[in-house]
């Protein structure tokens, strides 16, 4: 695969991750910028006929990859060799788990980013110690430590 195809397919990805808002207008070929037509030049052929919503999504990638430094880059490339090595369940499990993470309240959203963190900070021998631990559980108990963890959460405020 050339540089070029690794650079497009990355920036497909970037889009597919940040779900962006789309507008109702396509994207005009010759209002996209120099560097976007680079980027995006495998699909110059048959930009007109794409619908709006995935004009305005590979221009907003185009410009999202365009910001990034090479060691973004080379980062987003990874990520997207990984993602595409994924068998096609798998990633329909994660497309589903993106969408219900979206949809939560900001508050919420913090809140897992917040424990996802701390996950990351501890040491690895403990995350994996806390994996096993959880993956040898019942269903059963798994959902009640949902629920317990549930019950944790602040309560927002009552409105007068």
């Amino acid at each position: 695969m050339n540089h070029r195809n690794i650079i497009v397919i990355t920036v497909l990805a970037a889009m597919l991750a940040c779900g962006t808002v789309m507008a109702d207008d396509g994207v005009d070929w010759n209002g996209l910028t120099a560097e976007q037509q680079q980027v995006l030049s495998q699909f110059a052929d048959h930009w007109d006929s794409m619908p709006a919503e995935r004009q305005q999504r590979l221009s907003t990638g185009a410009d999202r990859w365009a910001a990034m430094t090479p060691v973004q880059r080379d980062a987003a490339q990874q990520r997207f060799s990984m993602w595409r090595e994924l068998p096609d369940d798998r990633r329909e499990i994660i497309r589903d788990r993106y969408e219900m993470y979206r949809d939560l309240p900001a508050s919420e959203q913090r809140r897992i980013r917040e424990n996802y963190r701390r996950f990351g900070q501890l040491r690895n021998g403990h995350r994996q110690k806390l994996r096993d631990h959880y993956h040898n559980m019942s269903p059963d108990q798994r959902r009640r430590i949902r629920d317990r963890l549930t019950d944790r959460r602040p309560k927002p405020a009552p409105r007068d």
